[in-house]
Protein backbone atom coordinates (compact mmCIF):
# COMPACT_ATOMS: atom_id res chain seq x y z
CA UNK A 1 0.00 0.00 0.00
CA UNK A 2 1.40 3.37 -1.03
CA UNK A 3 1.19 6.25 1.44
CA UNK A 4 -1.31 9.01 0.70
CA UNK A 5 0.76 12.13 -0.03
CA UNK A 6 -0.76 15.58 -0.52
CA UNK A 7 1.30 18.56 -1.69
CA UNK A 8 -0.04 21.99 -0.78
CA UNK A 9 1.16 25.55 -1.24
CA UNK A 10 1.50 27.96 1.65
CA UNK A 11 -1.27 30.27 0.35
CA UNK A 12 -3.74 27.37 0.40
CA UNK A 13 -2.78 26.31 3.93
CA UNK A 14 -2.52 29.75 5.56
CA UNK A 15 -4.06 33.17 4.98
CA UNK A 16 -1.24 34.94 3.16
CA UNK A 17 -3.42 37.19 1.02
CA UNK A 18 -2.36 40.45 2.69
CA UNK A 19 1.32 39.65 2.28
CA UNK A 20 0.74 38.49 -1.30
CA UNK A 21 -1.01 41.77 -2.13
CA UNK A 22 1.91 43.67 -0.58
CA UNK A 23 4.36 41.67 -2.71
CA UNK A 24 2.43 42.48 -5.89
CA UNK A 25 2.11 46.15 -4.92
CA UNK A 26 5.56 46.94 -3.49
CA UNK A 27 7.83 44.04 -4.43
CA UNK A 28 9.99 41.39 -2.80
CA UNK A 29 11.96 43.64 -0.45
CA UNK A 30 8.83 45.02 1.22
CA UNK A 31 7.29 41.55 1.41
CA UNK A 32 10.42 40.05 3.01
CA UNK A 33 10.56 42.83 5.60
CA UNK A 34 6.86 42.37 6.37
CA UNK A 35 7.26 38.62 7.02
CA UNK A 36 10.42 38.98 9.10
CA UNK A 37 8.80 41.61 11.32
CA UNK A 38 5.91 39.23 11.97
CA UNK A 39 7.93 36.04 12.20
CA UNK A 40 6.59 35.14 15.64
CA UNK A 41 2.99 36.13 14.88
CA UNK A 42 1.01 33.00 13.92
CA UNK A 43 -0.57 33.10 10.49
CA UNK A 44 -4.33 32.63 10.35
CA UNK A 45 -5.63 29.34 8.90
CA UNK A 46 -6.29 29.35 5.17
CA UNK A 47 -9.06 27.74 3.16
CA UNK A 48 -7.49 24.25 3.14
CA UNK A 49 -6.37 24.27 6.79
CA UNK A 50 -9.23 22.08 8.17
CA UNK A 51 -8.65 19.57 5.38
CA UNK A 52 -4.94 19.29 6.16
CA UNK A 53 -5.49 19.00 9.90
CA UNK A 54 -8.01 16.17 9.41
CA UNK A 55 -5.76 14.36 6.92
CA UNK A 56 -2.86 14.38 9.36
CA UNK A 57 -5.11 13.36 12.28
CA UNK A 58 -5.86 10.09 10.47
CA UNK A 59 -2.35 8.87 11.30
CA UNK A 60 -3.30 8.30 14.92
CA UNK A 61 -5.99 5.85 13.76
CA UNK A 62 -3.97 3.80 11.27
CA UNK A 63 -3.11 0.21 12.20
CA UNK A 64 0.55 -0.88 12.36
CA UNK A 65 2.18 -1.37 8.99
CA UNK A 66 -0.01 1.12 7.10
CA UNK A 67 2.07 4.02 5.73
CA UNK A 68 1.17 7.37 7.31
CA UNK A 69 -0.60 10.17 5.48
CA UNK A 70 1.87 12.90 4.60
CA UNK A 71 1.40 16.55 3.69
CA UNK A 72 4.23 18.32 1.86
CA UNK A 73 4.51 22.12 1.88
CA UNK A 74 5.53 23.76 -1.40
CA UNK A 75 6.20 27.49 -1.29
CA UNK A 76 7.56 30.22 -3.56
CA UNK A 77 8.90 31.95 -0.46
CA UNK A 78 12.60 31.80 0.28
CA UNK A 79 13.70 29.75 3.26
CA UNK A 80 14.25 33.05 5.07
CA UNK A 81 10.73 34.46 4.60
CA UNK A 82 9.33 30.95 4.87
CA UNK A 83 10.42 30.72 8.51
CA UNK A 84 7.14 32.37 9.50
CA UNK A 85 5.27 29.58 7.72
CA UNK A 86 7.17 26.86 9.57
CA UNK A 87 6.60 28.74 12.84
CA UNK A 88 2.86 28.69 12.10
CA UNK A 89 2.99 24.95 11.35
CA UNK A 90 4.65 24.42 14.74
CA UNK A 91 2.16 26.75 16.46
CA UNK A 92 -0.82 24.73 15.22
CA UNK A 93 0.84 21.38 15.87
CA UNK A 94 0.61 20.23 12.26
CA UNK A 95 2.75 17.21 11.47
CA UNK A 96 4.33 18.72 8.36
CA UNK A 97 8.08 18.06 8.27
CA UNK A 98 8.96 18.21 4.56
CA UNK A 99 8.93 21.45 2.59
CA UNK A 100 10.36 23.09 -0.51
CA UNK A 101 11.05 26.86 -0.70
CA UNK A 102 11.89 28.00 -4.23
CA UNK A 103 12.46 31.79 -3.88
CA UNK A 104 9.94 32.60 -6.57
CA UNK A 105 10.50 29.66 -8.92
CA UNK A 106 7.76 27.19 -9.84
CA UNK A 107 7.00 24.62 -7.16
CA UNK A 108 5.10 22.04 -9.23
CA UNK A 109 8.22 20.21 -10.53
CA UNK A 110 8.74 18.89 -6.97
CA UNK A 111 5.31 17.24 -6.76
CA UNK A 112 6.28 14.01 -8.49
CA UNK A 113 9.59 13.38 -6.65
CA UNK A 114 7.58 13.39 -3.42
CA UNK A 115 5.09 10.92 -4.92
CA UNK A 116 2.11 13.19 -4.21
CA UNK A 117 -1.29 12.04 -5.47
CA UNK A 118 -2.89 15.48 -4.95
CA UNK A 119 -1.66 19.06 -5.38
CA UNK A 120 -3.56 22.07 -3.99
CA UNK A 121 -2.49 25.58 -4.93
CA UNK A 122 -3.78 29.13 -5.24
CA UNK A 123 -1.84 29.47 -8.51
CA UNK A 124 -3.89 28.33 -11.55
CA UNK A 125 -0.83 28.03 -13.81
CA UNK A 126 0.87 25.63 -11.38
CA UNK A 127 -2.32 23.56 -11.14
CA UNK A 128 -2.62 23.26 -14.93
CA UNK A 129 1.00 22.17 -15.18
CA UNK A 130 0.51 19.52 -12.50
CA UNK A 131 -2.56 18.17 -14.32
CA UNK A 132 -0.59 18.02 -17.58
CA UNK A 133 1.96 15.83 -15.77
CA UNK A 134 -0.67 13.39 -14.52
CA UNK A 135 -1.16 14.66 -10.96
CA UNK A 136 -4.62 15.36 -9.54
CA UNK A 137 -4.57 19.10 -8.89
CA UNK A 138 -7.00 21.89 -8.06
CA UNK A 139 -6.94 25.63 -7.61
CA UNK A 140 -8.06 26.49 -4.10
CA UNK A 141 -10.02 29.73 -4.22
CA UNK A 142 -10.49 31.86 -1.07
CA UNK A 143 -14.18 32.05 -0.16
CA UNK A 144 -14.17 34.87 2.38
CA UNK A 145 -15.69 32.36 4.80
CA UNK A 146 -13.73 31.43 7.94
CA UNK A 147 -12.34 27.86 7.79
CA UNK A 148 -14.72 25.70 9.81
CA UNK A 149 -14.66 22.07 10.99
CA UNK A 150 -18.23 20.97 10.33
CA UNK A 151 -17.72 17.32 11.31
CA UNK A 152 -15.10 15.26 13.12
CA UNK A 153 -14.98 13.15 9.95
CA UNK A 154 -12.90 14.06 6.93
CA UNK A 155 -15.52 14.68 4.24
CA UNK A 156 -14.48 15.01 0.59
CA UNK A 157 -16.84 15.48 -2.35
CA UNK A 158 -16.11 15.02 -6.04
CA UNK A 159 -17.85 15.96 -9.25
CA UNK A 160 -17.97 13.10 -11.77
CA UNK A 161 -17.35 13.99 -15.41
CA UNK A 162 -13.92 15.52 -16.12
CA UNK A 163 -12.90 15.00 -12.48
CA UNK A 164 -13.27 11.35 -11.40
CA UNK A 165 -14.20 10.30 -14.94
CA UNK A 166 -13.02 11.43 -18.36
CA UNK A 167 -14.85 14.24 -20.15
CA UNK A 168 -16.13 12.29 -23.18
CA UNK A 169 -19.74 12.28 -21.94
CA UNK A 170 -19.56 15.95 -20.97
CA UNK A 171 -18.45 16.74 -24.51
CA UNK A 172 -21.56 15.07 -25.88
CA UNK A 173 -23.71 17.11 -23.50
CA UNK A 174 -22.11 20.42 -24.43
CA UNK A 175 -21.85 19.81 -28.16
CA UNK A 176 -25.12 17.95 -28.83
CA UNK A 177 -27.43 18.73 -25.92
CA UNK A 178 -28.96 17.01 -22.91
CA UNK A 179 -31.11 14.50 -24.80
CA UNK A 180 -28.13 13.34 -26.86
CA UNK A 181 -26.18 12.98 -23.60
CA UNK A 182 -28.87 10.79 -22.03
CA UNK A 183 -29.09 8.68 -25.20
CA UNK A 184 -25.29 8.33 -25.24
CA UNK A 185 -25.16 7.21 -21.61
CA UNK A 186 -28.11 4.82 -21.93
CA UNK A 187 -26.57 3.11 -24.96
CA UNK A 188 -23.24 2.76 -23.13
CA UNK A 189 -24.57 1.98 -19.65
CA UNK A 190 -22.57 -1.25 -19.44
CA UNK A 191 -19.38 0.33 -20.83
CA UNK A 192 -17.15 1.72 -18.03
CA UNK A 193 -16.29 5.40 -18.22
CA UNK A 194 -12.66 6.31 -18.68
CA UNK A 195 -10.74 7.63 -15.69
CA UNK A 196 -10.35 11.35 -15.13
CA UNK A 197 -7.54 13.26 -13.40
CA UNK A 198 -8.84 12.46 -9.91
CA UNK A 199 -9.36 8.73 -10.39
CA UNK A 200 -5.97 7.91 -8.81
CA UNK A 201 -6.53 10.18 -5.80
CA UNK A 202 -10.04 8.78 -5.26
CA UNK A 203 -8.62 5.25 -5.39
CA UNK A 204 -5.86 6.12 -2.89
CA UNK A 205 -8.41 7.76 -0.58
CA UNK A 206 -10.68 4.71 -0.82
CA UNK A 207 -7.75 2.37 -0.03
CA UNK A 208 -6.89 4.48 3.01
CA UNK A 209 -10.54 4.44 4.06
CA UNK A 210 -10.55 0.62 3.93
CA UNK A 211 -7.52 0.50 6.28
CA UNK A 212 -9.21 2.67 8.92
CA UNK A 213 -11.71 1.53 11.56
CA UNK A 214 -15.09 0.56 10.08
CA UNK A 215 -16.96 1.55 13.23
CA UNK A 216 -17.53 5.32 13.23
CA UNK A 217 -15.39 5.71 10.06
CA UNK A 218 -13.20 8.85 10.00
CA UNK A 219 -13.52 9.40 6.22
CA UNK A 220 -16.71 9.97 4.21
CA UNK A 221 -16.63 10.33 0.42
CA UNK A 222 -19.40 11.69 -1.81
CA UNK A 223 -20.06 12.03 -5.52
CA UNK A 224 -22.02 15.23 -6.25
CA UNK A 225 -22.95 15.28 -9.93
CA UNK A 226 -25.31 17.12 -12.26
CA UNK A 227 -26.23 13.74 -13.76
CA UNK A 228 -29.68 12.27 -13.14
CA UNK A 229 -31.51 9.13 -14.24
CA UNK A 230 -31.00 7.46 -16.68
CA UNK A 231 -27.35 8.64 -16.74
CA UNK A 232 -26.77 7.40 -13.17
CA UNK A 233 -26.44 3.73 -14.12
CA UNK A 234 -23.16 4.06 -16.03
CA UNK A 235 -21.58 5.90 -13.11
CA UNK A 236 -22.60 3.26 -10.58
CA UNK A 237 -21.41 0.38 -12.75
CA UNK A 238 -18.10 2.14 -13.51
CA UNK A 239 -17.33 2.60 -9.81
CA UNK A 240 -18.26 -1.03 -9.21
CA UNK A 241 -15.85 -2.05 -11.99
CA UNK A 242 -13.11 0.00 -10.34
CA UNK A 243 -13.80 -1.56 -6.93
CA UNK A 244 -14.58 1.80 -5.32
CA UNK A 245 -17.44 2.31 -2.89
CA UNK A 246 -18.78 5.79 -2.20
CA UNK A 247 -20.55 6.71 1.02
CA UNK A 248 -22.95 9.09 -0.70
CA UNK A 249 -23.95 9.75 -4.31
CA UNK A 250 -26.03 12.81 -5.18
CA UNK A 251 -27.54 12.87 -8.68
CA UNK A 252 -28.82 16.44 -8.81
CA UNK A 253 -30.05 16.84 -12.38
CA UNK A 254 -28.57 20.34 -12.71
CA UNK A 255 -29.65 21.74 -9.31
CA UNK A 256 -27.12 24.15 -7.69
CA UNK A 257 -24.58 22.10 -5.80
CA UNK A 258 -23.75 24.53 -2.99
CA UNK A 259 -26.68 23.81 -0.64
CA UNK A 260 -26.19 20.05 -1.01
CA UNK A 261 -22.47 20.35 -0.25
CA UNK A 262 -23.38 22.41 2.80
CA UNK A 263 -25.69 19.63 3.98
CA UNK A 264 -23.00 17.01 3.35
CA UNK A 265 -20.49 19.19 5.23
CA UNK A 266 -17.67 18.86 2.71
CA UNK A 267 -14.19 19.83 3.84
CA UNK A 268 -13.46 20.28 0.14
CA UNK A 269 -15.29 19.79 -3.16
CA UNK A 270 -13.60 19.26 -6.54
CA UNK A 271 -15.30 20.28 -9.81
CA UNK A 272 -14.20 21.23 -13.34
CA UNK A 273 -16.98 23.83 -13.80
CA UNK A 274 -16.44 27.37 -12.48
CA UNK A 275 -20.22 27.76 -12.35
CA UNK A 276 -20.42 24.87 -9.88
CA UNK A 277 -17.38 26.11 -7.98
CA UNK A 278 -18.99 29.53 -7.51
CA UNK A 279 -22.09 27.83 -6.08
CA UNK A 280 -19.97 25.62 -3.81
CA UNK A 281 -17.79 28.47 -2.55
CA UNK A 282 -20.78 30.10 -0.87
CA UNK A 283 -20.88 27.14 1.50
CA UNK A 284 -17.65 25.08 1.56
CA UNK A 285 -14.02 25.05 0.45
CA UNK A 286 -13.82 24.31 -3.28
CA UNK A 287 -11.06 23.30 -5.67
CA UNK A 288 -11.38 24.11 -9.36
CA UNK A 289 -10.02 21.38 -11.65
CA UNK A 290 -9.11 23.12 -14.94
CA UNK A 291 -9.53 20.02 -17.06
CA UNK A 292 -11.76 18.87 -19.90
CA UNK A 293 -14.08 20.50 -22.38
CA UNK A 294 -15.36 23.12 -19.93
CA UNK A 295 -11.87 24.58 -19.61
CA UNK A 296 -10.75 24.60 -23.25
Amino acid sequence: MRPLVVAITARALFDLEHGHALFEREGLKAYAAYQREREDQPLQPGIAFPLVRKLLALNSLLPPGVPPVEVILLSRNSADTGLRIFNAIEHYGLGIVRAVFTSGADTHPYIQPFGAQLFLSANPASVRSALEHGVAAATILPTGLPPVDRHPQLRIAFDGDAVIFGDESERVSQEEGLQAFHDHETERALEPLSGGPFRGFLSALHTLQQALPAADPPIRIALVTARSAPAHKRVILTLREWGIRLDEALFLGGRPKGPFLDTFGADIFFDDSMHNIESAMQHVAAGHVPHGVSNE
